[in-house]
């Protein structure tokens, strides 16, 4: 367990996020973390203080003058005792005190008082975020040396408002915490190849073929090998997210341009292969938009030819890295399609998963996949792409430092 009797003093802010921070204390436990809890009256609003009991296997902590506890300075002895002071959610309020020093309840003073590090999971809406003084109270943190992961873009919890201010998902969470706490870099000194997102080949100036992948998958994986140490050079295609962060990442468009880019980035100690590149594109671009002929009932006719296949070309690169991961999206027989692949193209690893519709896994958050290998089939149960990406970056890792292959 990665963070076997690390000490974590949990802050639980007030906001509609708090629900989240439920699930990240049994993560927490789970790495054999020690969890202790202090909880706002407002966060109280969310979750209930035995519940925050029940899950960390201790009692909660509220009230900056408890008799019981203040006898001997606990605010400051709760302070000294952690690892690691984590604020989930860090609503506006809570940052906005923090920065000023304030300390009129347990919280900001067990912030002010402390002397360990500060990780901050900011949550609330998107223009309290984008809002000046907290662009400055964040500032202040900052500068003040606390840590911060998040916020996120998405939908709020308020209908019909999207954009930065999600608290991140307590995967996200206690990566951070893990890097804070045990830093293990098991990649530090490699480097990576990461291809992520679709590629977009042009039929006419505004149209062209694709599909539906959101490079989230990809994106987590380059951020996980980036959090083990590597060095990643991440190859996206057209994709809405943000560029992972510690990623030296390249935009490009077509399958061509794909390749030509993951060339340019060899050597490597490893790549991974995630993209969804289409398979086909035009033998000839139009130069004009191709325009409808109402009522002739004539349709265009696209001659297609073959896109270069990146996997297969690196798989037996003159140059080819020493470890070489690819994806198999399938709609059927996922494994068998998964491990003639595997065959086929040179990799030492294949992660089939199912993309059929009604699956989720094309544009969606979650997972299931099998890794395939020469020693067999492993079936791993539907995660969060997140945590595929840190078991994945995991197996990488073990096996480039010659643990047994899995």
């Amino acid at each position: 367990m990665t963070l076997q009797n690390r000490r974590v003093l949990l802050v639980i802010g007030g906001g509609i996020a708090a629900y989240k921070v439920l699930e990240l204390i049994r993560r927490l436990r789970d790495e054999g973390a020690r969890v202790r809890c202090v909880m706002t009256a407002a966060a109280a609003e969310f979750v209930t203080p035995l519940s925050v009991a029940t899950l960390s296997a201790d009692r909660v902590f509220t009230n900056l003058f408890d008799r019981n506890d203040e006898h001997d300075v606990g605010h400051i002895r709760l302070s000294r005792e952690a690892d690691l002071i984590v604020v989930a959610p860090a609503t506006a309020d809570l940052m906005a005190k923090a920065a000023t020093g304030a300390a009129n309840d347990l919280a900001r003073a067990v912030l002010l008082a402390s002397n360990k590090p500060v990780l901050m999971a900011p949550a609330m809406n998107p223009l309290m975020w984008s809002a000046a003084p907290t662009r400055r109270n964040h500032a202040t943190l900052l500068a003040d040396g606390v840590q911060f992961v998040g916020p996120k873009s998405g939908a709020m919890a308020e209908a019909g408002e999207a954009g930065e201010g999600r608290m991140a998902e307590p995967a996200e969470i206690l990566a951070a915490i893990v890097e804070q706490l045990a830093p293990a870099r098991p990649l530090s000194g490699k480097t990576f190849i990461v291809t992520s997102g679709p590629t977009h080949e042009p039929i006419d100036p505004v149209r062209y073929i694709a599909n539906r992948s959101s490079g989230k998958q990809g994106h987590a994986i380059a951020a996980a090998l980036a959090k083990l140490g590597a060095e990643v050079r991440l190859i996206s295609g057209p994709v809405s997210i943000t560029d992972p962060a510690g990623v030296t990442t390249t935009h490009v468009e077509t399958a061509r341009q794909m390749l030509a880019a993951v060339e340019s980035a060899l050597p490597a100690d490893g790549a991974v292969f995630v993209a969804a590149v289409a398979d086909w594109r035009v033998d000839s671009v139009a130069v004009d938009k191709i325009k409808k002929q109402p009522g002739t009932g004539t349709v265009p006719s696209l001659s297609m030819v073959e896109n270069p296949d990146i996997l297969a070309t690196i798989g037996h690169h003159a140059q080819r890295p020493k470890l070489v991961v690819g994806f198999a999206a399938e709609t059927r027989d996922v494994v068998a399609n998964g491990e003639a692949k595997l065959r086929r193209k040179g990799a030492d690893l294949i992660v089939a998963n199912d993309v059929s519709a009604g699956g989720g896994a094309m544009g969606g958050d979650r997972n299931k996949v099998t890794l395939l290998s020469a020693a067999g089939a492993e079936a791993w149960p539907e995660l969060d792409k997140l945590e595929v990406a840190e078991r994945l970056a995991m197996v990488i890792a073990a096996r480039l430092n010659g643990e047994p292959p899995r």
